[in-house]
């Protein structure tokens, strides 16, 4: 009788096998990301571009399209560039984008983002025709760039890396921060240059500034050092203390007392510089985060290539014909342990393997512990999203006072703003 053990014809997938494939999947997935660099370069640029026209066409249509014509002309000529250049980032990373497994939502806005483009050339006729009122721009405008800007957001909820997630993080609220200061630099104009603050546009006035301030909380958490020095930098300008002075104004003054509406210019100016400094933050985390994709695929690279000669050499000792018990510890209880019969392995090979599987496992499990309050900071900004809406649509009040009463909720009620918008939407889901 012949006992000798005949060869498999079909390969067996080893511990080996995945450990490989987890570590091809780790910069596959870098790879994307490095893709996806350009593409949140370019909707910060463009996103910057359209506020510097919706502020343009503000003042335009507000003069009866007497001012502000030729700059104006100049603006829309260089977003009609940034518009192809995110335009031709889209097409690059298109194929990844559709075949990578990313959110759908992300996908949803890329094309909502589009539609809005889509739509400019025609509005911006309607400014030419004096179709379209300072309030439809600044809506219109608001909503497009809205749209810009959570691609980044839901972007950055399909990341694993959490040195990269944060940067995300840092960007995307860096970004509605200036965004508000955007909407506030055109809330002040209107208030400054018709002399005077309806008790609307001063609660909005106030409400802008608290969403600025929300949203700058949550870039100081995350970013990197060199963007927190040019914030720093940013708070200390003495343009800061002017800025404050004029909002006292327009939240004090009243609908009943006249203010001079030569301010109209300056507060437009001082608004204007400081979101250009808030654009060269953004631009930093952005530098910082390609820079942090560059370094992490590098690294992951090394590994790679340090695990593959691992292996090999593996492969060339002597595996003894004994089966060995490979025991995985979870590193929380020993006693739910993961074990299996490494049968085959020799037992020098089977502990080596046995390792490398153990640091893996660790290292996942530390980088997924970190990117866990990214993904918090991510979370809390839908679920309020979600509740604001809510409370749009059950009490038929505007945004800005659905945030209020938000805020109102949290604070008599002594809690987290994002714990009561959990509670809120958890309500909504059990009524509904």
């Amino acid at each position: 009788m012949n006992s000798k053990r005949q060869p498999n014809t079909t390969a067996t997938a080893t511990a080996a096998d995945f450990l490989m494939a987890s570590r091809q999947c780790e910069i596959r997935n870098l790879e994307y990301f490095l893709q996806m660099g350009r593409l949140v370069q370019s909707v910060g640029n463009l996103v910057h571009g359209l506020q510097r026209e919706r502020g343009a066409t503000n003042l335009y249509l507000g003069s009866g399209c007497q001012r502000f014509a030729r700059e104006r002309s100049v603006i829309l000529k260089e977003n009609d560039q940034l518009a192809a250049i995110f335009r031709k980032a889209l097409t690059d990373i298109q194929e990844d984008l559709t075949t990578h497994p990313v959110s759908s939502p992300l996908l949803g806005h890329i094309a909502s983002a589009l539609h809005s483009l889509d739509q400019l050339a025609e509005f911006r006729q309607k400014v030419v025709g004096q179709e379209a009122s300072v309030a439809d721009a600044t809506d219109w405008f608001c909503d497009a760039i809205h749209q810009l800007i959570t691609v980044v957001f839901e972007a950055a909820e399909t990341v694993a890396e959490p040195s990269i997630a944060g940067l995300l993080v840092a960007m995307v609220h860096v970004m509605n921060g200036k965004e508000y200061c955007g909407q506030e630099r055109a809330a002040g104009s209107a208030g400054f240059s018709s002399g005077q603050f309806e008790n609307a546009l001063s609660r909005r006035m106030m409400h802008l500034v608290e969403a600025q301030e929300r949203c700058f909380e949550v870039f100081v958490a995350f970013a990197n050092d060199d963007s927190l020095a040019l914030w720093q930098t940013l708070r200390s300008h003495p343009r800061e203390l002017e800025i404050e002075r004029m909002r006292q104004k327009a939240v004090s003054v009243g609908p009943y007392k006249s203010l001079d509406r030569e301010m109209a210019d300056r507060w437009f100016n001082l608004m204007t510089d400081r979101m250009d400094d808030l654009k060269k933050i953004e631009d930093s985390v952005e530098n910082a985060f390609h820079h942090r994709c560059v370094e992490r695929y590098t690294e992951a690279r090394h590994s790679l290539a340090h695990q593959e000669t691992l292996l090999a050499s593996l492969e060339q000792r002597n595996a003894s014909t004994m089966p060995v018990l490979v025991v995985c510890d979870n590193g929380v209880d020993a006693s739910t342990a993961d074990a299996w019969a490494g049968d085959g392995v020799g037992q020098q090979s089977g502990r080596s393997i046995f390792d490398l599987v153990q640091e893996q496992t660790r290292r996942l499990r530390q980088m997924s512990e970190e990117l866990q309050s990214a993904k918090e900071a991510l979370e809390d900004r839908r679920t309020q999203e979600k509740a604001v809406l809510l409370l749009m649509e059950h009490r038929d009040i505007s945004n800005d006072e659905a945030h209020r009463l938000l805020r109102k909720l949290a604070m008599d009620q002594g809690k987290r703003l994002p714990d009561v918008a959990r509670a809120l939407v958890s309500m909504a889901g059990v009524l509904g």
